[in-house]
């Protein structure tokens, strides 16, 4: 039994019992033999120890029933579940052959590094066997022996911080056997460099791209060797033949763990390290001095002497710029997205949340799951969406400003907004800082940080929170003093603030406090002389206005204050009753005449204007401002059904027969498919079939063997000739497969188009039953290389949920186990709030997104299993659905890219949006935080009936990445992606927090409860809090402007508009990075690629290094056309000429791009006449 309350161990036996119930009616269809293997071949697992040992006993099955398991579980109880030292330990002990024997102590080592790699990844990924493909033993220059470790692509699987641990893991093992450290010589150190520029230019684009002094400094460094295979097809561009180096090819692996491990998860390292790593004889102490290198270069600084700043702008984020997707706020830059801690129920576990507001008024290009490329903390986050932050601040086309905090508003102006002063704020939780190891930086001044100066003031006067003396100290009623701790933001009036400023002696509110430290001295002196003309309206007594004539460079400080005022028709600007009543509190004009405060701002010039504020001001003004955090536009949100290339309903081949559609059709009409086939025998009629159940009398056929001599055997090795092959290239007879498939369907009709796959790529060449592919073409659904059909989705982290965000009804919620909401009450109501179970999933079900939501595709895959049930195994329909939302309490296998393991979900929604709402923990089970990463599910039945390891593409990372090859049960908190577990989840943050950031401390100095701290209780699973509501999750832009704006033109100047609306980004900057960073590289890249292109055929698709002398395809006498073309090479000249004339960007890059152009017209020539205007898309 699992540590959890009654409620959650009787929802994983619901979960377990439909689970079972769904097996035993798949292997009763699996007996029927039309698939590779008899029964389901998604073994169940129990634990994250049985599935390291499992994912062993592929290289080593010596280890399978030694006391590995119980060694594991052994060291967990003395380290902690997923302890990093927990991977060191059982790695040594597997390296001194304590469990069993190997041939020799490297094989001993390299499996005791794959062990501890394997524990680290939770044993549900490919790469310690396909990422990490070997330790070599190396000689140093002085004879010694040293490790060189050895790593493929599929390594990237594994993530940033596992591929790091996976050096740190070489090192251990290194230092307790006693070897020497690698002595790398400059070639070699230069070599690094060299591969890892290569790699990033003109093979992949690396998440984080390091320095040349960042990976000198790490090689001179490191312990070990970084080696590996290569991957690429090019060559390195400098340092070849180097005598221990053994390719000059580029190696994708050896680039992916210095560069996306070492170098990015360098601070992550070090925490760890800080803590255990001398008690493990861990020498990596250097990572202090390399972080100190990474800042100043991140932050564009040379060494100086004196005092360095606490934190400084990073521009990693905007360093990989892609035109039409727009920047957000430049590094650090005042008026971007402020800073504000806190988690709502739709963030977290790396996923940020903005003001819907914000969302409308940046044209629509960020929406709910799109990816934010960040400066701080991590390196991105999903976003969602949270209305009771502060919105945007806004100038009008009129002059006005005013301040945006709903969809209502921002939908009513958006067409008029001039600039936007403050995008708002961004909601970043604790545990993100604290995962990501960043100095917590300062907040500005926010409601909840004030409530609790306020709840602490009244302890203080009164030794208890007494609410009903509070309120008769400040004359305010018991209600509206709790409405004011409540809401304060949308309940209080300037003068209710004021006077509880005054009377509690605590600072203004926030929503009074203005942008004071965004302006000068000198612009506070422009601001009140400005005021020697101001006109004081008042009404009954108070003011309840300001009139000022238009000017405007003093207009402009107020802009930059953050104050809301109206202009009228440009000869007035008017100040209304409740910042005009403040202003005169801040400025203290009620005790001092205007002169008077002029001459105290001119005395006291040369200290901060907040400083000076306070000086002058009857109250305490806090810093608003706090920290702004630079942000770009990364991924869109993403939710699709996943199509392979020619997307294929089948994984049966149709040879060049089946023409460029790839189709069944175009196969029929030629009679033959010639491919590579395996050969089945039937006994009983007789005949060769390329089936496992024989056509003419459906009795389970023999699989037979090819001989090279000897033909047709049915061993898979002959006597005489050793090994057979199990498939043959041979041509068969496709009319006939095809009438009798229709037979079995008892159909005479059939689809229009049925799309097949060119040729299987398995070790065996086994093809999918034909039937298969006839009925998913009926139904309109695409096959992925497994034999399963996927649906992709934006992952995005939900706590809690009101039933009237996921469309479920409250009768169908009690029937699945939700039966009161966080506060006890019975559910009855559909805006009640629930928490959510940990493996129920709310899929995408709006109507917004361009591609079908997920709700229309599960419904198909489930009519196409229950007819594939009913026709091709004979059995009664599984699902039995009447329309989409009966999909609701179906299970589903979620899984994400490069893992090995899927794990069972729940649908119990569909929400409005595009992304996958899922509990952290499901997520963190995939091995994914909600950072803009993706993860797809598979209707269980589905994955029950048509997955099979045999249709498996036969190459490194395709045979056991991204496949269900193990179905995890339950999730386990302490056994999944130990980031989740740093996720707080209190309902506040205490005050000490607060002043902890405002003092730049380290995470680990404050004490915030975090789901780590829960772990193997009854409470891991539920009773967690959030402190932000929301209103409603589906509140927000729901598909980004990026996905539905047809060209790149359109893209880029919707891209150009922002940078010029949004104050906290230099538009000169953004045109100068989309050229140097997409533009140039794309028309570079193109140029270099024609001049070594292939050409192809546009019947059959076939291609050649060099046109056939006879003009056509040789092959079925198609035209032969090229594959790069010109337009491709030139389609972006013209624009990032315009673009470089409108924005004025550096004569440098003005001068490159003439020379661009130059080298373009050598190749294509000179055009003679040329319609003004033509391609350029700035004017």
């Amino acid at each position: 039994m699992i540590e959890a309350s009654d409620a959650i161990n009787g929802y994983f036996e619901k979960i377990n019992n439909q689970l079972d119930q769904a097996y035993i009616v798949a292997n009763a269809a699996r007996k029927k033999g039309y698939d590779p293997e008899q029964k389901v071949d998604i073994p169940l697992a129990r634990n994250m120890a049985e599935r390291v040992e499992g994912l062993m006993s592929i290289v080593a099955p010596q280890l399978v029933g030694t006391k590995l398991i119980p060694r594991i579980h052994q060291l967990e109880k003395e380290y902690g579940i997923l302890d990093w030292r927990v991977a060191l330990v059982i790695a040594e002990e597997v390296a001194n052959q304590k469990f069993c024997k190997f041939t020799d102590k490297r094989e001993a080592i390299e499996v005791g590094i794959r062990t501890g790699f394997a524990y680290h990844t939770l044993g549900i990924v490919a790469a310690p066997l396909e990422g990490f493909i070997g330790l070599a033993i190396k000689r140093t220059r002085e004879g010694k022996e040293y490790f060189s470790a050895r790593y493929a692509g599929p390594i990237r699987g594994a993530g940033g911080t596992a591929e790091a641990f996976s050096v740190i893991l070489c090192d251990y093992l290194r230092q307790k056997n006693g070897y020497a450290k690698y002595d790398p010589d400059s070639n070699e150190v230069e070599r690094y460099v060299t591969e890892i520029r290569d790699y990033h230019e003109r093979a992949t684009n690396l998440q984080y791209y390091p320095s040349a002094e960042e990976i000198r400094f790490l090689i001179k460094n490191i312990p070990i060797e970084i080696n590996g295979d290569p991957t690429e097809t090019i060559e390195v561009s400098n340092y070849k033949d180097l005598p221990r180096v053994e390719t000059n090819t580029v190696r994708g692996g050896v680039c992916l763990v210095i560069a996306e491990g070492l170098a990015q998860k360098a601070p992550k390292l070090l925490a760890r390290l800080s803590v255990w790593g001398k008690e493990f004889g861990l020498e990596w102490g250097f990572l202090e001095e390399f972080i100190r290198l990474q800042k100043r270069i991140k932050a564009k600084e040379t060494k100086k002497d004196g005092e360095q700043k606490k934190i400084t702008p990073n521009f990693t984020y905007i360093s990989d710029l892609v035109a039409g997707r727009p920047v957000l706020t430049h590094p650090l830059r005042n008026g971007g997205f402020r800073l504000r801690y806190g988690r709502n129920r739709v963030s977290g576990y790396s996923a940020a949340s903005i003001h819907p507001a914000t969302q409308y008024l940046l044209n629509k290009y960020i929406a709910i799951g799109t990816q934010l490329k960040v400066e701080r903390p991590g390196k991105a986050a999903a976003v969602t969406a949270c209305d009771s932050i502060d919105g945007p601040i806004v100038k009008l086309d009129d002059g006005s400003v005013m301040q945006v905090n709903s969809v209502k508003e921002a939908r009513a102006i958006s067409k008029r907004v001039e600039e936007i002063l403050y995008l708002g704020d961004i909601l970043f939780c604790f545990g993100d800082f604290s995962e990501n190891n960043h100095l917590l930086v300062p907040a500005g001044y926010c409601d909840e940080w004030w409530v609790k100066e306020f709840e602490k003031q009244t302890v203080n006067l009164f030794g208890t929170l007494d609410l009903n003396k509070v309120a008769e100290l400040v004359e305010l009623s018991e209600q509206e003093v709790g409405l004011l701790l409540e809401s304060p933001n949308r309940k209080s009036t300037s003068k209710q603030c004021i006077d509880v400023a005054k009377k509690l002696d605590v600072p203004l509110h926030p929503k009074y406090t203005y942008f004071w430290n965004t302006i000068t001295p000198e612009d506070l002196l422009l601001l009140l002389n400005w005021f020697s003309e101001l006109k004081i309206i008042k009404e009954k007594q108070e003011i309840d206005r300001f009139v000022l004539p238009y000017k405007e460079k003093p207009k402009r400080v107020l802009e930059l204050l953050g104050i809301p005022h109206l202009v009228a028709t440009k000869e007035f600007v008017v100040i209304e009753k409740e910042h005009a009543q403040t202003l005169v509190s801040s400025l203290n004009l009620d005790e001092h005449t205007l002169d008077e405060v002029k001459e105290i701002v001119t005395k006291t010039k040369d200290k901060p204007t907040l400083e000076i504020i306070n000086q002058l001001s009857s109250v305490e003004v806090r810093d608003k401002a706090g920290t702004f955090i630079g942000a770009r536009m990364g991924r869109p949100e993403k939710s699709k059904m996943r199509k392979l290339t020619g997307s294929p309903q089948a994984l049966f081949p149709v040879g060049e027969e089946g023409g460029r559609l790839r189709s069944i059709q175009s196969a029929l009409e030629k009679g033959t498919i010639s491919a590579d086939f395996p050969t089945f025998l039937c006994e009983n009629c007789g005949i060769e079939t390329i089936f496992s159940v024989c056509e003419n009398c459906g009795i389970k056929t023999t699989r037979a063997y090819i001989c090279r001599v000897c033909g047709l055997i049915k061993s898979k090795e002959c006597p005489q000739h050793g090994k057979a092959k199990s498939f043959s290239n041979r041509s068969i007879d496709i009319s006939y497969y095809f009438k009798k498939s229709l037979e079995t369907l008892g159909v005479s009709t059939y689809p229009d188009l049925i799309k097949g796959v060119r040729g299987t790529s398995n070790k065996d060449h086994t093809p999918e039953h034909l039937i298969k592919g006839i009925l998913r073409a009926k139904h309109n659904i695409y096959v992925n290389k497994d034999g399963t059909t996927r649906y992709d989705m934006s992952e995005l982290p939900i706590t809690h949920f009101k039933p009237k965000e996921i469309g479920t009804s409250v009768e169908k919620l009690n029937e699945m186990g939700y039966e009161k909401d966080i506060y006890g009450k019975n559910l009855k109501e559909e805006d009640q709030l629930l928490e959510i179970k940990p493996q129920d999933i709310i899929l995408p079900g709006g109507r917004s997104n361009p591609d079908e939501s997920a709700d229309d595709i599960l419904f198909r895959v489930a009519n196409f299993v229950d007819e594939e049930m009913k026709t091709l195994y004979g059995l009664k329909p599984f699902y039995n659905l009447k329309n989409e939302r009966d999909i609701v309490g179906s299970l589903v296998i979620g899984l994400a890219p490069h893992i090995s393991a899927g794990t069972v979900g729940r649908i119990i929604g569909f929400s409005l949006t595009q992304g996958c709402y899922a509990h952290p923990l499901w997520h963190a089970s995939l091995r994914r935080d909600c950072d803009g990463d993706e993860c797809c599910v598979i209707l269980l039945m589905d994955a029950l009936l048509n997955f099979s390891r045999q249709y498996l593409p036969d190459k490194r990372g395709g045979r056991t990445m991204d496949a269900p090859l193990v179905l995890t049960t339950t999730v386990i908190p302490a056994e999944v992606d130990d980031m989740v577990h740093g996720m707080d989840i209190v309902w506040n943050y205490p005050l000490d927090f607060y002043e902890a950031a405002a003092s730049y401390k380290y995470p680990k100095e404050v004490k915030i409860e975090q789901l780590g701290s829960r772990l193997g209780t009854k409470a891991q699973y539920e009773g967690m809090g959030f402190t932000h509501s929301t209103t409603n999750i589906n509140y927000g832009v729901r598909c980004s402007a990026y996905k539905t704006l047809p060209t790149m033109e359109e893209k880029l100047k919707g891209q150009m508009e922002l940078a010029k609306k949004i104050r906290a980004v230099d538009e000169t900057d953004v045109a100068t990075l989309v050229i140097e960073k997409h533009f140039l590289k794309d028309i570079k890249g193109n140029l270099r690629k024609f001049s070594m292109q292939q050409f192809r055929c546009v019947k059959c698709n076939g291609k050649y290094r060099r046109p056939p002398l006879i003009g056509k395809c040789t092959k079925c006498g198609g035209k032969i056309i090229f594959t790069i073309s010109e337009g491709s090479v030139v389609k972006y000249l013209e624009p990032s000429i315009s673009l470089a004339n409108k924005f004025d960007v550096p004569p440098y890059l003005k001068q490159t791009l003439e020379l661009t152009k130059r080298r373009i017209e050598d190749v294509f020539g000179k055009e003679k006449e040329k319609q003004e205007g033509l391609g350029r898309w700035f004017g």
